[in-house]
């Protein structure tokens, strides 16, 4: 007997009958149908004639349903009743489903959750536990009218905001200085004791200690100290916290030490950890710790993740799943037409510390990354390799745009970045001469846009030195000649905490060498805690920074802990974020907005204050999907006996996509865990779940469209329709090996 079939025998608990017994008080209809039915058919049908009645009266709700080309302007037209019908009519059409779980390394999960609430009131089975109940619970409201859409007014959310501290904010930098001394005291002991060594960092025999603490901060401003003492170990992570963490935090970091997940985290990130609760802020650090200490699902499944974006497994010479033939199987990535990620061979393939929800930790599984410094230094073959890489830029007909990431933009040495940079710079100028030898419709992109993917802004500020500032400054100056029009350095603050003045002044400076400092946010359990987001959001516009993606946390069971419900993403989309939100005609107005990154706060500043908006809304929500390209355009197909959510994902409408697009179907995600788990991990860092109600409502999400601010140039000449570096070969492999 299938494991599925043994668990429809499985009596549901006493507390799911009292969920279930409200959930037949409050609709009468459906116990109706649930005790007349004689199978799970009858159940069905009764559901489906009961929900198509609706749809008499609402023919544009109707018209979704069956629409699988759905867009914004019908979402838009949806009202909270219409979209639980269509849930239901998804639950329904759908019911029976059985789905590889990769949360549960592939096991066979079913869905039918009308045959579950039909077996439970037949005979109090079917093994559905109390978080399905509870979803139903919300479902059934909200298709009956008794559950309402309310948004929240934007002064509830001003005080949501201003719930959460800054790293600017004056008790927070005193908290921190306090911190930092503690650390650079137990650093200076073990230097004179010798547990820790360095040719560079040492002290004379004739220094006071006064004299070793006026050094250690001046080492504290460079770069390399806080590399070369970054913690590699559980044990001195918890003396550098005043051994307050706790024994079952410490067996989970040794457990994860032994199970070979790199550790890697420097004394000024570190020291932006709180080791007693400030009473002023209860919480503020959570969303930094949760990118520290490792979860206990992560480390179980340290050792069997599966890659969750497929298009980044390849061979050389061989398309990916996107249907893009690439030169090197770990040094260039890509899903769309105009854009590819380079990354180095160099110290860049490493990072200023590792984050929990890494989207590159099946990398680090594989070894492919990791925080062995000295061996990530170039090789001689580097050089070439480099040249080889980039000629794959300059002879592919729809490139424009380089992002050069890692692991980490800047974690390579200047002279590194300004030899990829100088490269960079050769390439495009080929480029442009090659074009002149094509006709009109024949010519290929020419490089529109380059960025750096960087955390070191947040990780370690330290490393934005004048010298740094020169290389970008030179290389924004020359390549700006040669038509190059966009220059982002793409960072990442999790939360307004991470913004302290070193952070400030490194924002500053690189904004100074003419690039614009854009942000994605990983949309973590701590960081959607209500007004956070927004809070981030203020902040970063205050220093000069403007929000780029807030990203669903991706990937399986390994990142259960920070995984936070696509539905509260739609939530926070819809009754947070909302408030900053520019019009079409305020973009029409601002198309210059890229020109002279120099002057960008003021002209934020001009913006938020004549618009009278907290800050500038012109991110996106989206989820990387396990296919091609980013998307928050999905309908809830079903739900798991344990109430966590089956979604399936179309593509993004509003950009341009591989070929191969035409031919994938949608995609479906099996999310880690239920709405339910997801209030009581807020709860549990002292949120009020009643502010989060309205969640349960959201299951249908559509893209955003991208921010006209966010798109290339135009060009003065047509480019060729031909796509070149691609195939439909590993597509059709795919295919036929189903």
């Amino acid at each position: 007997m299938s494991k599925i079939k043994i668990l429809e025998k499985v009596a549901i608990s006493i507390r799911s009958l009292n969920i279930l017994n409200k959930l037949l008080a409050e609709n009468p209809k459906l116990e109706q149908i649930m005790r007349k039915a004689n199978n799970k058919s009858e159940a069905l049908l009764g559901i489906k004639n009961w929900v198509l009645a609706y749809f008499k009266s609402r023919p544009t709700a109707y018209n979704f349903y069956l629409d699988s080309e759905s867009n914004n302007e019908d979402y838009g037209k949806l009202n909270w009743r219409d979209i639980a019908a269509i849930r239901l009519m998804d639950y329904i059409d759908n019911a029976g489903r059985r789905y590889n779980d990769l949360n549960l390394r592939g096991e066979l999960v079913g869905s039918n959750p009308i045959k579950f609430i039909w077996m439970a009131v037949k005979d109090g089975t079917g093994g559905a536990k109390e978080d399905f109940f509870v979803d139903m619970l919300y479902l059934f409201r909200q298709f009956n009218g008794k559950y309402k859409d309310e948004i929240p007014q934007s002064d509830v959310i001003k005080k949501w905001m201003d719930r959460h501290p800054t790293g600017l904010d004056k008790k927070i930098i005193k908290t921190r200085e306090k911190n930092r001394d503690r650390i650079i005291n137990i650093l200076i002991e073990k230097i004179n004791n010798g547990e820790m060594t360095s040719h560079v960092y040492c002290f004379e025999a004739d220094l006071s200690y006064e004299q070793k603490y006026l050094r250690m901060l001046q080492w504290w401003d460079d770069r390399r100290f806080h590399l070369r003492f970054a913690i590699r170990s559980p044990k001195l992570l918890n003396e550098l916290l005043d051994y307050s963490l706790d024994p079952s935090t410490m067996n989970l970091l040794s457990k994860a030490k032994k199970g070979g997940i790199p550790f890697f985290v420097n004394p000024y990130y570190l020291s932006l950890l709180n080791v007693n609760e400030p009473g002023f802020a209860p919480g503020a650090d959570l969303a930094i710790r949760d990118y520290i200490i490792y979860s206990k699902e992560l480390i179980e499944e340290f050792g069997h993740l599966v890659a969750w974006e497929r298009e980044d497994i390849v061979q050389p010479g061989k398309p990916n799943i996107a249907g893009w033939i690439l030169p090197s199987s770990h040094s260039v990535h890509r899903r769309y037409p105009e854009v590819a990620i380079l990354v180095p061979d160099t110290v860049g393939r490493a990072c200023g510390g590792l984050c929990v929800s890494c989207q590159r930790m099946y990398d680090f599984q594989a070894g492919n990354l990791n925080f062995n410094l000295d061996k990530l230094r170039p090789k001689e073959i580097w050089p070439q390799k480099l040249s080889r890489l980039l000629e794959y830029f300059e002879e592919d007909s729809q490139l424009r745009d380089i992002l050069i990431t890692g692991g980490d933009a800047l974690m390579s040495t200047d002279k590194s970045l300004k030899k990829i940079l100088d490269e960079i710079y050769e390439m495009a100028k080929r480029k442009i001469a090659d074009n002149l030898k094509r006709a009109e419709g024949e010519k290929y992109a020419e490089m529109l846009r380059v960025r750096l993917g960087t955390r070191l802004p947040v990780y370690l500020p330290q490393r934005i030195t004048p010298s740094l500032i020169e290389i970008l400054k030179e290389f924004k100056t020359k390549a700006s000649k040669i038509g190059i029009k966009q220059f982002f350095i793409q960072t990442h603050f999790q939360s307004a905490m991470e913004i302290t003045p070193e952070a400030r002044n490194a924002v500053t400076n690189l904004i100074s060498a003419g690039w614009m400092v854009t942000n994605q946010l990983v949309f973590t359990v701590a960081s959607s805690r209500r007004g956070h987001s927004a809070k981030l959001r203020k902040t970063l516009n205050d220093i000069g920074v403007i929000p780029y993606y807030t990203f669903s946390v991706k990937g399986y069971m390994e990142n259960f802990h920070n995984f936070a419900t696509n539905a509260r993403a739609i939530q926070e989309q819809k009754e947070e974020k909302y408030i900053g939100k520019l019009s079409a005609e305020i973009i029409s107005l601002h198309k210059d907005f890229f020109v002279n990154p120099e002057d960008i706060k003021n002209r934020i500043n001009q913006i938020r204050t004549k618009e009278k908006l907290p800050f500038l809304a012109i991110d996106r929500n989206v989820l990387n999907l396990p296919g091609i390209g980013k998307s928050q355009t999905f309908r809830t197909i079903g739900i798991t006996r344990d109430g966590r959510r089956i979604l399936q994902f179309d593509h993004d409408i509003h950009r341009n996509h591989s070929p191969i697009i035409s031919e994938m179907g949608k995609v479906i995600i099996i999310e880690s865990k239920s709405i339910a788990q997801y209030l009581r991990q807020l709860e549990e860092m002292g949120e009020s779940i009643e502010e989060y109600e309205n969640i349960y409502g959201y299951s249908i999400g559509e893209t955003e469209p991208i921010n006209p601010l966010y798109k290339y140039p135009e060009y003065d000449f047509k480019v060729t329709e031909n796509q070149t570096n691609f195939s439909f070969e590993k597509f059709i492999e795919e295919i036929e090996d189903l």
